[in-house]
């Protein structure tokens, strides 16, 4: 959530550096709100100093013996004042905190200014022999490559039964490539834990509506999240399932005050992820790059502010790693104004190379958020003149599982229909060298 100070000190360059994410504020509803907000402010503190006035008149009567019923009077009326002024400045508080929830955070400085993906700007790019694989895919013309459905069918990849199970957008993995999708998960996360220091946890899939307001996908983004009830209550609260987990590791901290040596606090989580994908409809149907569900292992770190950007930056080298381990040609993208997730500041997106599809795709986009989702939370650390300050909250995939799957079959596949096993992910697969199917 933006700090409504900014709004009110100078709002024009707020809504100009707004505009450049595509987001009109609107300047005559904010300052009607502030009118009505200052008339009541005002209205409040001339009632206060009338009863202060009272009640030093009342104290003067009695002092002399004098009836004080008339300015006992005024003073009950006064008081009905105060609280018909106090009802209306929370009543527009309460409407202007309802607004900020739905505004997008401030892009930062250093973020190239655009519409779309096609203002990202690519930063660099890596692969495991030194090639740029877009090269190699204009050389191939336009030879129709397998794609990781077809690859993934012999290994135990399953669609139909998984639709007939729950419906579209689900995935059925069993046999060698569950397997497969297990070690990518236990890789990352031994990777995050021994190398790179962050904690491992396991959080709950299902989250309360607290904390989802509090990482920023209420009140906006209802409609692309799954929710449920306690035993099919209507009247129940609603509890939702995560779309990331995000969520639940960066609502770890919400209503916390820190103290400084605690930071930063850096977690890691392995957690399936719920999404209903309701903006999406007709992209990406064949195969597991839009699922309902994927498993994804997750970044999250908490910081001073004064050392959000360089976290951002050692956390998109630590999403890099895992790449690299798995030998998968990325390249990173930072993404411009027009494209940047609702609570980032900045953003870097990772974006693995897919041959099927000849092109890079997303498997990993980390962003800083800067205080946007602590001053939601109330997440805050102890400053060195022991007044609490708002902590800056960051976030990544590292990596998409999922996705990452999908990766290794196109990109590892052998001519004779197994799968070259990265050497980095043998030890997770009982030293194999190469992925078989099963008879």
């Amino acid at each position: 959530m933006l700090d409504p100070q900014l709004l009110r000190k100078d709002p024009q360059p707020i809504a100009e550096r707004l505009a450049q994410r595509g987001y009109t504020l609107d300047l005559e509803r904010f300052n009607a709100l502030e009118a009505r907000r200052k008339a009541a402010q005002s209205s409040s503190e001339a009632l206060q100093a009338r009863r202060n006035a009272l009640s030093k008149q009342i104290g003067m009567l009695k002092g002399k013996g004098e009836d004080t019923s008339a300015v006992m009077a005024e003073v009950a009326q006064v008081g009905e004042g105060m609280a018909q002024a106090l009802q209306a400045t929370e009543q527009v508080q309460a409407e202007l905190q309802e607004w900020l929830l739905t505004m997008p955070n401030l892009p930062h400085e250093s973020v190239p200014v655009g519409d779309d993906e096609t203002g990202n700007v690519e930063k660099r790019w890596w692969s495991p022999n030194g090639l740029d694989p877009r090269q190699g895919a204009a050389a191939q013309g336009t030879d129709v490559l397998p794609d990781h459905v077809d690859i993934g069918a012999p290994f135990g990849l399953d669609f139909e039964s998984a639709a007939k199970i729950s419906g579209a957008r689900f995935a059925m993995l069993r046999g060698p490539i569950a397997r497969l999708h297990r070690a990518l998960a236990q890789l990352m996360l031994d990777t995050h834990t021994t190398e790179h220091g962050y904690t491992e946890c396991y959080t709950p899939y299902i989250v309360n509506s607290a904390s989802m307001l509090g990482t920023g996908q209420l009140p906006k983004f209802e409609q692309d999240l799954f929710w449920v009830t306690k035993g099919g209550d209507a009247d129940a609260e609603r509890l939702y399932l995560i779309p990331t987990s995000e969520v639940s590791l960066t609502n770890l901290v919400r209503d916390v005050i820190l103290e400084a040596a605690q930071l930063p606090l850096k977690l890691t989580a392995h957690t399936p992820c719920f999404r209903s994908e309701a903006g999406s409809y007709g992209r990406d149907t064949r195969g597991m790059i839009r699922q309902h569900q994927f498993d994804k292992v997750e970044m999250v770190q908490v910081t001073s502010a004064e050392q959000s950007y360089v976290a951002l930056e050692a956390m998109v080298g630590h999403a890099e790693a895992i790449l690299r381990k798995l030998e998968l040609p990325y390249r990173v993208m930072q993404l411009c104004t027009g494209d940047m997730g609702f609570g980032a500041t900045k953003t870097y997106d990772l974006e693995v190379w897919l041959p099927a599809q000849r092109t890079y795709r997303e498997i990993s986009s980390c962003s800083n958020c800067e205080a946007f989702q602590a001053r939601r939370m109330q997440a805050r650390v102890r400053g060195a003149n022991g007044k609490p300050e708002l902590v800056h909250t960051l976030n990544g995939s590292g990596l998409a599982v999922g996705r990452a799957l999908v990766a290794v079959l196109e990109n590892h596949q052998q001519p004779d229909g197994s799968i070259r096993i990265p050497a980095a992910l043998q030890p997770y697969l009982r030293g194999a060298e190469f992925l078989h199917p099963e008879a």
